[in-house]
């Protein structure tokens, strides 16, 4: 018996020792971050950079590659695919075609995927060059403040008490949109203007407005579990609201705090980079909230049918000015990358 057990364990072995071998970086293979432009250097990470202009195929193939952004890459376009078969699981039981009430919900979920799906975009394919590395940020910005907008909308129709929605009715939704625009202007601006330097201005434009975003979209879910009666604390929902703040409030550390990777100088450009943490943390709290708020769907019609009437087309109308001036504004930046490039290489 011992015997037979000696030689699984010397199989397994010898296979966990190919692993690395069938990921293994194609060619050209991966550089150090003193053969990259400095746009693309990242805090303590040295090594396991892609060559700039590659082709468009060797950035998709690198899907499957070791590579510093491969991780990042994945836990977003794992979660996409996670949400979309959670969408088609839905569809077969909410009318999103004829539920007035079931709008906003389709606009949080698909505004979770936009997200998701843009960052999966901008870590894959921007280290085709300097322009495409502002633009693809720039267009993964756009899909936070999408997210932004979603969320905001989600909590404050489904999850809000009576008696906080009668103090914040009449500036929720218009602040919600400003401050998922000026999240967007804020982290395109700082990745245009202060990329590598001033690193306090860059954090403040970056992260006020999204810190800012934040207490006002997460205000109703708040509110909710500090005002549940001891006979509401254990709704499902609830629960996963709990979690949603849970996660994103570990996450947002790690988004702000270079760690682990400041601690192994080097020793983490494929593994172990705090962006990473963050991405699986921002994951887990999407997904807890997507729970969450179908669950309340479900559960609190008469609620928010009751306070938000017939709403909801007002709501989709301002989701789509959002998005327009989302989108307007990371082309303006965008242009503004391609002039100061232009005259960079005059």
């Amino acid at each position: 018996m011992a015997t037979v057990i000696t030689e699984k364990l010397s199989r397994l072995f010898i296979n966990m020792r190919q692993v690395p071998q069938l990921m293994a970086p194609l060619s050209p293979s991966t550089v150090s971050s003193s053969e990259v432009p400095k746009v693309f250097w990242k805090p303590y990470i040295h090594t396991g950079y892609r060559p700039v202009q590659q082709t468009w195929c060797y950035y998709f193939s690198t899907l499957f590659q070791q590579h510093n952004e491969a991780i990042n890459v994945w836990t977003h376009l794992v979660a996409a695919l996670i949400l979309l078969l959670r969408f088609q699981q839905l569809s077969q039981r909410v009318d999103f075609g004829q539920d007035l009430h079931a709008q906003p919900l389709l606009i949080i979920i698909v505004a979770s995927i936009t997200y998701l799906t843009f960052s999966t975009l901008a870590h894959l394919l921007q280290a085709k060059s300097e322009f495409w590395h502002y633009s693809f940020f720039f267009m993964d910005y756009v899909g936070v403040a999408i997210y932004q907008y979603g969320s905001a909308l989600g909590h404050y129709y489904y999850a809000i008490e009576p008696s906080w929605h009668e103090k914040i009715k009449g500036f929720y939704m218009p602040a919600a949109v400003l401050l998922a625009w000026l999240s967007c202007a804020g982290s395109c601006y700082a990745k245009y203007r202060y990329h590598q330097s001033a690193r306090l201005l860059s954090r403040l434009c970056q992260e006020l407005p999204s810190s800012l975003a934040y207490m006002l979209d997460i205000s109703p879910v708040v509110h909710r579990i500090y005002t549940a009666l001891p006979s509401e604390r254990a709704d499902p929902a609830l629960l996963y609201h709990k979690c949603q703040v849970l996660f994103f409030l570990i996450g947002a550390f790690f988004f702000s705090h270079p760690y682990p990777e400041k601690w192994f100088p080097g020793k983490c450009h494929f593994f172990g980079q705090s962006h990473q943490i963050f991405h699986v943390c921002l994951v887990l709290c999407t997904l807890a909230q997507i729970e969450a708020v179908v669950l309340d769907y479900e559960s609190r019609r008469q609620i928010y049918s009751t306070l938000q009437g017939d709403l909801a087309h007002n709501f989709s109308a301002l989701c789509l000015f959002t998005v327009t001036c989302s989108v307007l504004t990371a082309a303006y930046m965008a242009r503004k990358v391609k002039n100061k490039l232009s005259f960079k290489e005059e």
